[in-house]
């Protein structure tokens, strides 16, 4: 009998606190940044960031499903999307602090695993490389959750490492909260830095580490690594730097037991392949609390929390629930009913969520004309409209992204699959 654990992932809250209902549509909300909401209601709209209504359903539905957790990974972003004089270093100070208590305050013993999004700074995408207000701030605001070494390594740089210790479990699992958004395009403090604050460096000698001591390991990080599933050719981080992670990776795949990612706000699965096409790590991107979407964008996400499911001997991944709320549902009806959205080895016939199952469910999306890939596209915006449909190129995307996620490979498959057109 295999003896599980579990632990829930949320990501990407953006927590609008300006949100409120009133007739002037413009006014809802400073993250719809002058447009007109779409449809106002009490968990939010389309058009803005997360009233503190959506989140507090969000954790009230976590606490009240009773499940059995041994931590949350939370993956950042907290502060909402406006514009930059509309906020501060204090203020991104304040709503990371705000809703590192709410958390504290929902689940008062868990053990937590914080990462840093790029949100929360000031300006946004701006992290620095070396010690800052923000750091030491959250550094502080992080203290319940983390160790005095892990608090220390993250004022430096806005990463750490932590061993989680179970009970039930022979060997420990290690934690590497990575600060992915030093690699961010955006961040101009990083252009030209080949290892910014030596994230680089330190992350290979904690793997080349936990090598030695047979330990397991969960990269942790916000903004994920490999190519954006509905941007052609485009890499969430920047090139040079995606290529050298992948390289870790790779070169780590046999001690990373699992990679668990944010930002886009969507719901995505990569698969890390070695230099052989053989695939070695399992990689996943949860989406967003927020429901929150530009006025030129078609789709949006619902608010989605997960729970993954892991074997306490190897930590190795077996399962994922993806829970969402239909915003548009719990506005009419004025109440939060969170449901199960899907579990993914059912909905998907795949075994479990190892490397080797994510790789055939992989192959089967890729089939031309596949009701499997039109149910995982329904799922990465979160069940938020059935009716979009994403075929040809935007399909092609999808489907390389998973796959792929060094430069030379992923620029093959697009091409490969350009010829087959």
């Amino acid at each position: 009998f295999l003896k599980t654990g579990q632990f829930w992932h949320v990501s990407d809250l953006h927590l609008d606190p300006t949100y409120h209902i009133t007739p002037d549509r413009t006014k809802v909300c400073s993250s719809s940044k002058g447009a007109n909401a779409s449809n106002p209601g009490p968990f939010g709209d389309f058009l803005c960031d997360s009233p503190y209504q959506l989140i507090l359903s969000a954790f009230a539905f976590m606490k009240d499903s009773k499940q059995q957790v041994s931590f949350m990974i939370w993956t950042g972003d907290s502060p909402p999307h406006v514009p930059v004089k509309e906020l501060s270093t204090k203020l991104v100070i304040s709503i990371i602090g705000n809703m590192s208590s709410t958390i504290r305050n929902f689940f008062p013993d868990l053990q937590v695993f914080p990462a840093l999004g790029n949100h929360d700074y000031w300006p946004q995408d701006q992290l620095p490389v070396t010690t800052s207000e923000v750091y030491n701030a959250v550094g502080d605001f992080w203290k319940p959750w983390l160790t005095d070494e892990a608090i220390n390594t993250f004022r430096k740089g806005g990463f750490y490492t932590q061993l989680f210790e179970s009970s039930d479990s022979s060997q420990p699992l290690r934690i590497i909260s990575l600060n992915t958004n030093l690699y961010y395009s955006p961040n101009s403090v990083t252009v030209n830095i080949t290892d910014p604050a030596n994230q680089f460096a330190w992350l290979e000698g904690i793997l080349e580490t936990s090598s030695q001591k047979k330990e397991k390991v969960y990269i942790i990080g916000h903004v994920p690594i490999g190519y954006l599933p509905y941007a052609r050719n485009t890499t969430a981080i920047r090139e040079y730097y995606n290529e050298r992670l992948v390289k870790i990776f790779r070169k780590y795949s046999s001690v990373i037991a699992g990679q668990f990612f944010g930002h886009t706000h969507r719901d995505s699965i990569m698969v890390l392949l070695d230099e052989e096409e053989k695939p070695v790590n399992s990689l996943f991107v949860a989406p967003a609390v927020t429901p929150v979407k530009n006025v030129w964008q078609m789709e949006s996400n619902n608010p989605g929390v997960r729970l993954y499911q892991y074997d306490l001997l190897d930590y190795s991944l077996l399962d994922l629930w993806q829970f969402y709320l239909d915003l548009r549902d719990a506005n009419k009806k004025n109440e939060s009913n969170w449901k199960l959205e899907y579990i993914l080895t059912k909905a998907y016939g795949i075994e479990d969520l190892k490397p080797e199952s994510l790789y055939e469910m992989a192959k089967q999306l890729s089939v031309p004309h596949s009701t499997l890939f039109e149910h995982y596209y329904s799922n990465f915006i979160v069940s938020y409209d059935k009716t979009i449909v994403c075929e040809e190129g935007c399909k092609t995307c999808q489907i390389c992204a998973i796959q792929y996620l060094d430069y030379s490979s992923y620029t093959d498959c697009i091409n490969r699959e350009a010829t087959w057109r």
